[in-house]
């Protein structure tokens, strides 16, 4: 019965927030009822990829649900270089990062707390997890501190190189995790049990939640500069909040499903690898996309806050996963950081 009532609930909120949509409704209402449908489209892909997952294991399992989580940010991203609005897209994409490590892992790791005292996962895959953010780190605050002794054309050609650098060393990653190293990272095996469809009907229900995803995605994204101007939010907030943890919706649906099923290698893979994603590879593809579709190429210098908070997103993340146990307490340290970036970037 409650699986019924969950469809209703999908089918009706999607097909409300296209009509609020497409009737050009009060922006307001559009917001709240796409946010409605969002909760239930992200609840339709965690179960679609938890599926996935029995067939394929569980750190494939969180590496299609990150992907397919990015594909509403990466959307959201296009049509924000295309319009040439970079820094609001380099605020989503920090948005992006800091709400994965921060608001994402911290509610899975407190909602699995709850229910089990202790979760652990592949140490070894926490620590190569913790360098790869470091990298990403790096690879922000380097440019960053440089720039200003650079031509633009010279900014522009270091984001280039940085970009394909950073591309070239995820691509490695995933083949150094997925093929050659793959005994090493992954997890102890982990009683699945019943798959709740078919392996094709769980691909074909993941494409499906993907594109819903994308497209409630988009409708909330046309409403968000209404309501900023209504309730005066800055610019930095929306991007780096607002549009975040709405791209983000799916990944924290999936996770916390995943941690509350004592599957911590695969939450910890969908929050933590939907970080490493979006630094090492979506922020940088829109990078070499922007000179395509713009004409000139956004490039790869944050301003201070933006690495200031990745920077603390990544240490205290970090310092909670190197030793690959985890507990609801820990979950509460990563959402109370979450938070204070969040007061900050609101007054700033």
């Amino acid at each position: 019965m409650k699986g019924k009532l969950f469809y209703i609930g999908l089918l009706v909120s999607f097909l409300a927030a296209g009509i609020a949509h497409y009737a050009h409704l009060d922006t307001t209402w559009q917001f709240v009822i796409a946010c409605v449908a969002i909760v239930f489209v992200a609840g339709f892909l965690g179960r679609a990829t938890e599926s996935v997952a029995h067939y394929a294991g569980d750190r494939m399992g969180g590496f299609l649900n990150a992907t397919f989580g990015n594909a509403a940010e990466l959307i959201i991203a296009f049509f924000l270089v295309k319009d040439g609005l970079f820094e609001v897209v380099k605020a989503s994409l920090t948005g992006a990062i800091i709400g994965n490590l921060l608001l994402v892992l911290g509610l899975s790791l407190f909602a699995g707390g709850l229910k089990y005292k202790e979760q652990s996962f592949n140490v070894k895959l926490a620590s190569h997890n913790s360098s790869l953010m470091i990298l990403g780190v790096v690879a922000l605050f380097i440019p960053a501190l440089f720039a200003r002794g650079l031509t633009t054309d010279e900014t522009s050609s270091m984001s280039m190189i940085v970009a394909i650098i950073l591309i070239v060393a995820y691509l490695l990653w995933l083949y150094f995790s997925m093929v050659t190293h793959k005994s090493v990272l992954s997890d102890e095996a982990i009683e699945h049990g019943e798959a709740a469809w078919s392996k094709g009907t769980s691909i074909v229900f993941l494409i499906l939640a993907t594109a819903m995803v994308a497209f409630t995605s988009e409708w909330l994204v046309g409403t968000i500069e209404e309501v900023k101007d209504k309730f005066g939010l800055s610019d930095l907030f929306v991007g780096a909040f607002l549009i975040a943890i709405i791209g983000n919706a799916a990944e924290h649906s999936a996770a916390v499903m995943m941690a509350m099923k004592n599957k911590m290698g695969a939450a910890v893979e969908i929050a933590i690898g939907s970080s490493l994603q979006i630094a090492l590879f979506v922020a940088p593809v829109l990078i070499l996309l922007s000179f395509f579709i713009s004409g000139s190429p956004m490039n790869i210098v944050f301003t201070t806050y933006e690495i200031a908070a990745i920077g603390v997103a990544v240490f205290i993340t970090k310092s909670i996963t190197q030793d690959g146990s985890t507990n609801w307490y820990e979950g509460l340290l990563l959402m109370f950081v979450y938070i204070i970036l969040g007061v900050v970037f609101f007054l700033v």
